[in-house]
């Protein structure tokens, strides 16, 4: 018998995951699976979540319960109190969420890529220009959240969130095989724009985007209750929310990522490396403190 080359294999394997998770018609998948995940009846609820927990590779040991009512309910599970640490340090920069790292450095004025090859500028991430000039020459890091993770996000610091926008856009699936095969795809997905400054005046972008089968990010600094999407397109909300280092900013309702951006000066940690499993809480790096301005927690709720 031939023996098949690895590499062939490594190519048809990829293409028949891209062909399932990104020639459906994703956003009445998204719509479906939104739906099933809502339904709390246990002849439905118990199969779905018995499926997510096999096949995603769920770890419940540090969440708040292991007893759901639906399939959302585990997407969006809490965590037990003291789950993840945060460095006390008010110049780090911590993770915002459990994720596998992915492209991440310095940016070239406003470009980045989303992997090797796949260019992008923060401009077309973002609706501002003026928004995008503020972080050129800054750095990122872009942070992946697969099924099974914990897929609530946090504050990276002290922080106040500024404002927030809603874009619309499709939702393709944000692995990286995908990522290898649709260019600007981070640009293309439905996406919120998080606008962010520490107690020193440093700004800080974090930008959520949604992707198949999830399409549903809620923010505590809006409304839970409602999804971004209930916004409308190019919508703009102002804000002046302070918001505690670790303290919950919002969650996916499946798995998506998170890319978050530094301005100039700051120094990625140098330990990062693509495809490492992180946990929320861990340094992504460092921002010094601006000369003359003091940082500290009294502004913050604990």
């Amino acid at each position: 018998m031939t023996k098949r080359n690895p590499i062939v294999s490594l190519f048809l394997q990829e293409d028949l995951n891209f062909l399932v998770t990104n020639r459906l018609p994703r956003r009445w998948a998204t719509k479906m699976v939104g739906r099933l995940a809502r339904i709390e009846h246990p002849l439905v609820a118990r199969p779905a979540i018995g499926l997510w927990r096999f096949f995603a590779g769920v770890d419940l040991s540090d969440a708040e319960t292991t007893r759901f009512r639906s399939l959302r309910d585990g997407f969006t599970r809490a965590l037990r109190p003291g789950a993840r640490a945060y460095d006390p340090d008010p110049a780090v920069i911590a993770s915002p969420c459990d994720a596998i790292v992915g492209a991440h450095g310095p940016m070239d004025g406003t470009g980045l890529w989303q992997v090797k090859g796949y260019p992008y500028r923060l401009e077309e991430l973002v609706p501002d220009p003026a928004l995008a000039a503020r972080f050129a020459g800054g750095s990122f890091v872009t942070l992946r959240l697969t099924a099974g993770m914990y897929h609530r996000f946090h504050a990276p610091c002290d922080l106040h969130v500024e404002g927030v926008t809603y874009l619309s856009g499709d939702c393709w699936n944000v692995n990286p095989i995908a990522l290898k095969r649709v260019e600007r795809l981070f640009c293309r997905n439905e996406r919120a724009v998080i606008e962010t400054r520490r107690a020193d005046g440093v700004p800080l972008l974090l930008v959520p985007v949604a992707a198949i089968l999830v399409a549903s990010i809620r923010l505590h600094a809006i409304d839970t209750v409602a999804t971004l999407r209930d916004l409308g397109p190019g919508t703009r909300v102002t804000c002046d929310v302070p918001v505690a280092r670790g303290a919950e900013m919002g969650w996916f309702e499946h798995g998506s990522t998170i890319i978050v951006f530094l301005p100039p000066g700051a120094e990625l940690a140098a330990d990062l490396a693509e495809g490492m499993a992180i946990r929320a809480g861990r340094p992504l790096g460092r921002i010094p403190p601006v000369e003359g301005k003091q940082l500290s927690r009294g502004a913050f709720p604990a």
